[in-house]
């Protein structure tokens, strides 16, 4: 076993101090950490994109009462892309607006309308269910609404392939040209 003082007048004969090594020892541990930490987030992200690209977040599957009537589900519209908004007749503003972006949208896409169908789904609690998709809707009492209430909802504008999954969404706001330029490059 050594003393202090032996290991000093070792370390000066090899001409490496203990500091030094210390220090060399603790770069080869962060590089190891952040070798270890890159290895484990490529792998996250690599297993992510596997995931997304095979499942989707969610996908479109329905049973709704359109305005004629009818029951419609998402195999009445198979093989197009849907174009999907959640929202309420009495909406005073982000309703119309968004749905005034799809009509230039469908309008913009010209021949290629025929392969988007714009749908718009009523969040209003007092008409209709949509309790199987994930969004939010909560009903606002409000004496000078229609009916006395008025509805807060998820104000995006989603997207779903031609086999159902989850594409994308569009917050409100977004421009027509945007997201004619993002379905343009997806049909």
């Amino acid at each position: 076993m050594y003393t202090p003082k032996q290991l000093r007048i070792n370390d000066r004969q090899s001409g490496l101090s203990l500091a030094s090594v210390r220090k060399v020892l603790w770069v080869l541990v962060c590089i190891a950490a952040l070798a270890l930490g890159w290895l484990l987030l490529g792998s996250d992200y690599r297993a992510d994109s596997a995931r997304s690209e095979a499942d989707p977040a969610f996908v479109a599957e329905f049973e709704l009462t359109d305005h004629q009537g009818m029951i419609r589900t998402e195999d009445d519209f198979a093989g197009r892309w849907m174009q999907i908004f959640f929202g309420f007749t009495n909406c005073p503003d982000v309703c119309p607006t968004t749905l005034s972006e799809v009509a230039a949208v469908m309008e913009g896409l010209g021949d290629d309308a025929a392969k988007v169908q714009p749908i718009f789904i009523t969040i209003d609690p007092e008409r209709d269910a949509w309790g199987a998709v994930p969004i939010f809707c909560e009903l606002i009492a409000g004496a000078s609404a229609p009916d006395g209430y008025t509805m807060g909802h998820t104000s995006h504008l989603f997207l779903f392939d031609p086999d159902t999954g989850f594409a994308e969404s569009w917050p409100y706001g977004t421009p027509a040209e945007e997201i004619l330029a993002d379905l343009r490059e997806r049909i």
